[in-house]
């Protein structure tokens, strides 16, 4: 377990902070030279399975939505199960005060299980403390425990899983850099957080300790071939936060925006696709397997994602067998995108973030523009990739947005995730 571990926080800090990615992951190579980018053709988001064309937005969202939405679900997240018909909520702190007076603090257990106290999930909600009226609200899914991702002492101090496969407490400083809540207090948001290991551990023997292993069938021992993986359980995970957001009256559960960082942005992105209650995306770096189109070939690829040595498990298991044919593979990255449609959807992304491959979410955006455009909703088709730090088009429906540097969120995006939100939400 403790191989496993480490393999896989040494690949994540990698990721982030390295200044030469890596040129050979699971024994193959990595491509960063657009040169060597291989001839593709991107499967047509406007053409039907039995071959008619999509002229509007309501043969879209009846016709052409749903049959992607079952493909990815097939071939590469997972099919999740349905809601439980009753989960239970407790409130550690209802309304406490924080940021000197300026907001309240919520601290909420959710038990995901029906009629059970086992697998809870903690949610941490600040909103402002003189609103008048129900407030909308940023939602993140984090890395780091509540008390690790905000700066506020009196968050209980949660639990997460350690390089050793164990849950621990939470009482160390988090490698990852603590959320300024204030300024969406400020600009008159509401700010949630969820840690994601709440919900399933993100190592391959986590399925032992996670959400999934409570929906086996009778006499299954693993998900089958088109079921969840990790990156499905999150997203679970994060609609019965949703359904809990439906019943606090302080909350605008019809302006929430969802935000989450690489494996953590390919999360928001499917739960955008799959959860149509979320009403704005930011999906930041998600590169191969989210954003970022996987036919070119360029930074991480299916192969790297899907090896069983890396992240197989964090998708539906037909996603590797894709891996050697991937021109076969019925979407791609442009779709999940489109799915999104009419809804504002953010990329956000680094200019050095070689590894996700920021111009393969930048095409991805140009191709789903069309389907934006059905809707009367524009996107960045007909535009060159902006320069870094250029925010001009985080003024369509469908916008994109790179810092200069590399993976992740820098403090700097969050005002641009605010103005985002002030726009659209």
């Amino acid at each position: 377990m403790k191989s496993i571990f480490t393999a896989f926080f040494f690949m994540t800090l990698v990721v982030c902070v390295a200044q030469d990615p890596p040129s050979l992951v699971a024994g193959f190579p990595v491509n960063y030279d657009e040169e060597a980018i291989p001839p593709y053709s991107l499967p047509d988001l406007l053409t039907l399975e039995n071959g008619q064309t999509v002229k509007d937005a309501n043969t879209w969202t009846k016709k052409r939505r749903p049959e992607l939405l079952q493909a990815v679900a097939d071939l590469q997240y997972g099919n999740t199960p349905p809601a439980p018909k009753k989960i239970t909520y407790e409130y550690y702190e209802a309304e406490g005060k924080a940021f000197n007076g300026k907001a309240i603090r919520k601290q909420v257990r959710i038990y995901l299980t029906e009629n059970s106290q086992e697998h809870p999930m903690d949610l941490l909600i600040y909103l402002p403390k003189n609103a008048t009226k129900a407030t909308p609200l940023f939602f993140t899914i984090s890395f780091s425990a509540n008390s690790q991702t905000v700066d506020d002492p009196e968050v209980q101090i949660g639990e997460i899983w350690n390089r050793e496969g164990q849950k621990v407490k939470a009482d160390q400083p988090s490698r990852f850099r603590a959320t300024n809540v204030e300024q969406f207090i400020a600009a008159g948001y509401g700010f949630a957080t969820v840690y994601y290991g709440d919900i399933d551990p993100d190592f391959k023997e986590g399925f032992d300790y996670g959400i999934r292993k409570e929906f086996l069938k009778p006499g299954e021992t693993k998900p089958q071939m088109n079921e969840w993986g990790t990156i499905s359980a999150w997203s679970w995970g994060l609609s019965r936060a949703m359904d809990y957001f439906e019943k606090d009256q302080q909350i605008d559960e019809n302006r929430v925006a969802l935000m989450g960082v690489s494996r953590l942005g390919k999360t928001v992105l499917w739960t955008g696709i799959r959860d149509p209650r979320f009403k704005m995306i930011i999906a930041s770096c998600s590169g191969e397997g989210g954003a970022a189109i996987a036919r070119r070939d360029y930074g991480e690829n299916i192969k790297h994602m899907s090896a069983p040595s890396r992240y197989a498990y964090q998708f539906a298991p037909n996603y590797h067998e894709y891996s050697t044919h991937l021109e076969d593979f019925p979407f791609d990255a442009h779709s999940l995108v489109a799915m999104i449609a009419p809804r504002p959807l953010l990329l956000q992304t680094g200019s050095t973030d070689y590894w996700s491959d920021p111009k393969g979410e930048f095409i991805a955006a140009q191709e789903a523009s069309n389907v934006y455009q059905l809707f009367g909703e524009n996107g960045p088709e007909g535009n060159e990739m902006p320069p870094a730090g250029d925010t001009s088009l985080i003024h369509n429906k469908l916008g994109y947005y790179m810092h200069d540097g590399g993976h992740g969120t820098i403090p700097s995006d969050y005002p641009v995730f605010i103005q985002f939100m002030n726009e659209f939400l």
